[in-house]
């Protein structure tokens, strides 16, 4: 039997393709049906950090569940999210104390995004509505989410049920006309910023909403080393609220416990998924200051947002075991440490034509696709370069991300790599020698 459609009753993703079917992980390592073996270069979806096949997180949700599977968040707490909370405070950039889990890294920045909203609202301000984001940028499928992305392949069939959000531009050095070299370039700096705020009147923007370092949609782009000091300097002087997506840089993956510490600074709204639950289970959150929940509790009391499984103890559960095993481990300064030998190991990919650029930091990097290394020209998006690289990655044993549309909106192709925290060096070379074959390959 092949695993798609229509020959299976799964409404698959991909309605078009072949699916193995995966029985095992362990490690780094996926196996399939036929016994084949995957390297899971890219953590599924940035997800596997502390790697595949960890039993004392299915032993703690089998644990939980045996207890009490679900309570209503509304009605009562319980001994998991009450621990959860504490252990994630601990590792939170100063002011960060207050979670709230979901299920998803797109609802946990919807519900950032309405907290935003409603503390202005119940702070007297209600004109402060409009959203200021990067383009390009990416945070979520969920309508309000996919509004604040800049992904028009994905919202192009829902134009008309998005809501409009004000747009300025990455910092993005390698398609930046500066290289990431002028201090005072409107991208690289926060210029931008501020001149958006200025131009659309401070007393309208609610939030500006950013990832510390690029995901999928820059490929693990690094802004300059003041971008997110400029950043947090010009939301407090003209009252915006910052929003940092750590959905995807969170738990570690860029050598630190978040990616924004490394700039020094705290943000007003935190989301957090992916890594915090290692993959086990489904798992967000939404963490945020004093500040913005005093404001809240002195007026309507309740954040006006509903998700039936909100706060669920088995999920719970699964997310603090997972950041147990992260400390126990030492598995975020492994992060940090491998993460040198890979970027070092990865930097002999630029040999070849089609490789652009690789960046990144920790054990997250991009690497970009072009046409034309002297010009940066992208690969034409009739190629659909990034999807076959990821096919023939796949047939050699090789996981990887792919993302296009990021040189125009249009064009642009690149793949991204996020293994999980316990590859060695050994594996490191494995890695870098499947991609390589796979370029050969193409």
């Amino acid at each position: 039997m092949t695993h798609a459609y229509p020959n299976s009753h799964v409404f698959y993703r991909k309605l078009t393709r072949d699916h193995p079917l995966i029985v095992r992980g362990e490690g780094c390592y996926l196996f399939d049906d036929t016994g084949k073996r995957y390297f899971d270069g890219s953590g599924g979806a940035f997800v596997a950090n502390i790697g595949h096949g960890v039993k004392e997180i299915g032993a703690a949700m089998a644990e939980q569940a045996s207890k009490v599977a679900y309570l209503n968040g509304t009605a009562f707490t319980h001994q998991p999210v009450e621990e959860l909370s504490n252990e994630l405070a601990k590792s939170l950039p100063p002011g960060l104390e207050f979670c709230y889990f979901l299920s998803s890294g797109s609802e946990a920045v919807e519900a950032a995004l309405k907290l935003a909203r409603q503390y202005w609202v119940e702070a007297g301000q209600p004109g402060k509505h409009k959203i200021i984001a990067l383009q390009p940028s990416y945070h979520g499928n969920t309508m309000l989410a996919l509004s604040a992305s800049a992904r028009e392949h994905y919202k192009l069939m829902y134009r008309e049920w998005l809501v409009d959000v004000i747009r300025i531009p990455a910092p993005y050095p390698y398609r930046c006309g500066c290289n990431g070299c002028e201090p005072d370039c409107l991208g690289c700096s926060g210029e931008a910023l501020e001149d958006m705020i200025l131009q659309q009147g401070p007393d309208t923007i609610a939030a500006f909403i950013a990832e510390p370092v690029g995901g999928s949609s820059t490929g693990a782009s690094l802004p300059p080393a003041e971008y997110f000091r400029e950043v947090r300097e010009i939301c407090d002087r003209h009252g915006v609220l910052f929003i940092c997506d750590e959905v995807l840089t969170g738990a570690g993956r860029t050598g630190t416990f978040t990616a924004i510490e490394q700039y020094g600074v705290s943000p007003d709204i935190m989301t957090l998924g992916k890594g915090i639950s290692g993959g086990y289970v489904p798992l967000s959150a939404v963490v945020t200051t004093r500040k913005v929940l005093d404001v809240i509790v002195k007026h309507s009391g309740d954040f006006l947002h509903a998700q039936t499984f909100s706060h669920h103890p088995v999920l719970c559960a699964a997310g603090l075991a997972t950041l147990r095993y992260l400390d126990q481990h030492k598995l975020v300064e492994r992060c940090a440490r491998m993460g040198e030998q890979f970027h070092d190991k990865l930097s002999c990919l630029t040999n070849f034509p089609t490789v652009g650029d690789v960046r990144g930091r920790g054990l997250l990097a991009g690497v970009e696709f072009v046409a034309d290394k002297a010009t940066k020209a992208p690969i034409p998006r009739g190629q659909k370069y990034a999807e076959r690289f990821t096919q023939t990655a796949r047939d050699n044993g090789l996981i990887v991300w792919p993302n296009v549309g990021h040189a125009d909106g249009t064009n642009g192709d690149l793949v991204m790599l996020a293994p999980p925290f316990i590859i060695t060096e050994q594996q490191i070379d494995e890695l870098v020698g499947l991609f390589e074959k796979t370029l050969r390959d193409l």
